[in-house]
């Protein structure tokens, strides 16, 4: 039975520089990446190419050897250009120059299905070849699923309320068929419920609101209402023994065309945000595109940091690095590495804060459109118990204890005090407002691996 949820927790942060609802064609990329490190359930990579090798879009490129049935594939057809490491000879990136005489798009054949007729094993092995089954990602942990498990639930979350966040009902527009398709295929993977979650507070298209077969939930509310993780939380929490899977409405997609198609389409619109980009918008591209053409002549003078990603969640990269796999999203904020004298003390109105600091006159203007930079505006010290994280984290969890049973390496607490329920994008937030400058979504990420490896 479909629910409607409304959350009185959490914290909108409204910046400049938001997509406007254009899409343009930017020059093709000449090199793409695929990172290892975009999924933290790959520990020990094996590649399956070697420099100079010709690839198509679908060839598989890597797999981990702990879950050697699951393969990482090229988004485009070319050469592969360079293989990067790091120290121990940790894998960093896979980078392909583009076969740009052939669009990119020679494509590896898979077959597409009746699906009436298709078996849930049929279809499993057909999105683990093909590349799409890394869009289905396991709670607890935030990892790529495993094949073998039996979820209780599949949850979607049809709407992103991070900040500078793109329109999924503009990015996705005239992708019924295949987002229905890739519901259907969903479904055939867990004998419980397949959620679909949408906003109550805003305007949602007729695929998602008319979606056939799936439990259709609305959420009101700040960020992190529209976080897989806080409305798993409401609707149907994580145990210690339970597993649910969540997907991303791009992944239903490339599913459902994987099936409709036969091929692995990594194609995506992706917002370029910030308010150091001239004209933000949304641009055609591929996963693992590198950003170098798509932020040409249209970022302002001065030094600014590259996010892929949104501000709260998103990784750094430099202006030739690689849109991440799950990304939708580059972010374009000043850096913040300069000190300012008495920043936090002189009236203004310029800056944001959770909290009403002396000076700080946010709170006065709810609709304003902030520049924030990068700075931290102080340095990491011991936690101080505000109790502030609670307002932000719209569960039914103890953040700041969660976090020192982390620091303490205590199982049993982190255990009991909900660790099976997060995952970075959840404290995020908590990261933002906090007056210890700690690194919490680094924090939380030590605790999972450490549950991982018990």
């Amino acid at each position: 039975m479909s629910q409607t949820i409304k959350l009185k927790k959490g914290f909108d942060i409204n910046l400049a520089g938001k997509a406007a609802k254009v899409v343009s064609d930017a020059p093709k990329p000449e090199t793409f990446a695929i990172k290892p490190t975009d999924f933290p359930s790959i520990t020990r990579p094996k590649l399956l190419v070697e420099q100079g090798d010709k690839v198509k879009a679908g060839t598989p490129l890597l797999y981990d050897k702990m879950a050697d049935n699951i393969l990482y594939c090229s988004p485009v057809s070319g050469e592969i250009a360079e293989i990067n490491r790091g120290d121990k000879r940790k894998l960093l990136e896979i980078r392909i120059l583009a076969d740009t005489e052939n669009q990119y798009e020679t494509f590896e054949k898979f077959s597409s299905s009746d699906l009436k007729g298709l078996s849930k094993e049929d279809a499993i092995n057909q999105m683990l070849k093909s590349g799409v089954w890394a869009n289905i990602i396991q709670r607890p942990y935030g990892i790529v699923a495993n094949p073998e498990d039996k979820p209780k639930a599949i949850f979607i979350s049809a709407f992103d309320t991070h900040p500078l966040s793109p329109d999924y009902n503009f990015i996705y527009k005239d992708q019924d068929e295949a987002f229905q398709t890739g519901l259907n295929i969903l479904k055939k993977l867990t004998t419980g419920k397949v959620h679909l979650n949408i906003s109550a507070d805003n305007e949602v298209a007729r695929m998602f609101s008319q979606a056939e077969g799936v439990q259709i939930n609305q959420f009101s509310g700040k960020h992190p209402a529209g976080n897989v993780g806080v409305q798993i939380h409401h609707l149907d929490p994580i145990n210690k023994s339970d597993v649910a899977w969540t997907v991303k409405p791009y992944g239903v997609i490339q599913i459902g065309k994987l099936f409709l198609e036969g091929k692995y389409d990594a194609s995506k619109i992706v917002a370029l945000t910030g308010s150091e980009v001239k004209e933000p918008k949304y641009y055609k591209t591929f996963t693992g595109a590198s950003i170098k053409n798509i932020i040409k002549d249209n970022i302002k003078e001065g030094h600014v940091r590259y996010i892929t990603g949104n501000p709260l969640t998103g990784e750094k990269i430099s202006d030739t690095g690689y849109l991440g796999f799950y990304d939708e999203q580059i972010t374009v904020v000043p850096e913040g590495d300069f000190e300012e004298l008495l920043g936090w003390i002189k009236p203004t109105t310029s800056k944001l804060s959770f909290y009403r600091a002396i000076g700080l006159l946010s709170f006065l203007n709810k609709k304003k459109e902030y520049v924030l930079n990068t700075n931290t505006n102080g340095e990491e010290r011991a936690f101080v118990l505000t109790g502030r994280f609670e307002e932000v984290l719209p569960m039914d969890i103890l953040p700041m204890y969660l976090f020192k049973a982390i620091m303490a390496e205590d199982f049993d607490e982190m255990e009991a005090l909900g660790i099976f329920e997060l995952v970075e994008e959840d404290v995020a937030l908590c990261e933002f407002i906090d007056t210890s400058k700690h690194e919490l979504q680094m924090i939380l990420r030590k605790g999972i691996n450490l549950m991982i490896n018990g």
